[in-house]
């Protein structure tokens, strides 16, 4: 269970349509530093470190917190006979399988066709409702996604007036003074930050009240500091998913799979934090030298480009 709970966190910083709270960093970030995350951009940077967590994390739980049964020789026999019941896929499967590849294909694709994310996923919405697939009133029984459209909206619009206001350049201001004082380079001052950012999740029962509340400011701060703006935006952004494997609260998924009721509270939260540390590491580490080499990668590319 806490493996299972751990990957989801993970695969839920790889891609940006993977969490909810995903677009909500990708917008303030374009509205903070005036460059955009897209779906391809999002996806190259986190592969390798995704990949990375997705094979490191469960081996690390399972060395620390093994499981009491290790082996299940009858789990293929009965995912065949399920599979067997279920029969071939139905028209309305085939139809929501090829809307799930159409939508996630202009998600990649989307900036050469200039097609956007939410255009995207409108058309998606819209092949399955006009098809039959799911009805208008099954999608307004998702209270769930209203609710997580309503206040995206408020948290955005919450964000720019702190900006407009001041609060946000006061506050960058106070943590430039504080942090600059230490005599970091620019490398290590954004480690601090990382770390301020990320375990004050623990104060947070939600990945977009924290993005909505902080994510501005540390952004700006980590600028102010010298980091490269599009390198600090996106290393947070990342963060802002795997934090939520901290605590039981952390993310919307996490009460859902603590309340199976596997594993306890203490157990939760310690382990939490290892894999926290586990997380970091290969994101900043592994990761770091991932995103140089793309770097290094586009500016050959450019420099082909203009020679030609």
């Amino acid at each position: 269970m806490l493996t299972c709970f751990q990957t989801s966190v993970i695969s839920s910083a790889m891609f940006l349509t993977a969490m909810a709270a995903n677009p909500l960093a990708a917008n303030l970030t374009l509205s903070t530093i005036g460059q955009g995350i897209g779906w391809t951009l999002w996806a190259k940077a986190a592969i390798v470190p995704g990949l990375l967590s997705l094979l490191i994390v469960p081996l690390v739980l399972y060395v620390i917190y093994p499981p009491e049964v290790k082996t299940s020789p009858d789990a293929p026999r009965l995912a065949k006979e399920r599979l067997a019941k279920m029969g071939p896929m139905s028209t309305e499967e085939k139809i929501m399988a090829g809307t799930l590849l159409l939508t996630v294909g202009l998600w990649i694709f989307g900036g050469m066709l200039s097609v956007d994310a939410v255009s995207a996923a409108i058309l998606g919405l819209s092949v399955l409702l006009i098809t039959g697939v799911v009805t208008w009133k099954e999608c307004l029984a998702e209270s769930v996604a209203w609710d997580t459209l309503t206040w995206f909206a408020a948290l955005i619009a919450m964000a720019g007036y702190l900006n407009k206001y001041g609060l946000i350049s006061w506050f960058s201001e106070t943590v430039v003074k504080f942090v600059g004082g230490l005599g970091l380079s620019w490398q290590l001052s954004f480690g601090v930050l990382v770390l301020m950012y990320f375990y004050s999740h623990y104060f947070f029962a939600s990945g977009a009240a924290h993005i909505g509340a902080m994510f501005t400011a540390f952004l700006s701060v980590a600028s102010a500091l010298g980091t490269p703006p599009l390198f600090a935006a996106m290393v947070m952004s990342f963060l802002s998913n795997l934090m939520g494997g901290l605590t039981h609260y952390g993310i919307g998924s996490a009460p859902v799979f603590y309340g199976a009721g596997y594993v306890p509270l203490a157990e939760w939260w310690g382990y939490g934090f290892v894999i926290s540390v586990v997380n970091i590491i290969i994101w900043l580490g592994a990761g770091g030298f991932w995103w140089k080499m793309i770097v290094t990668s586009n500016a050959r590319v450019q420099l082909l480009a203009s020679g030609i």
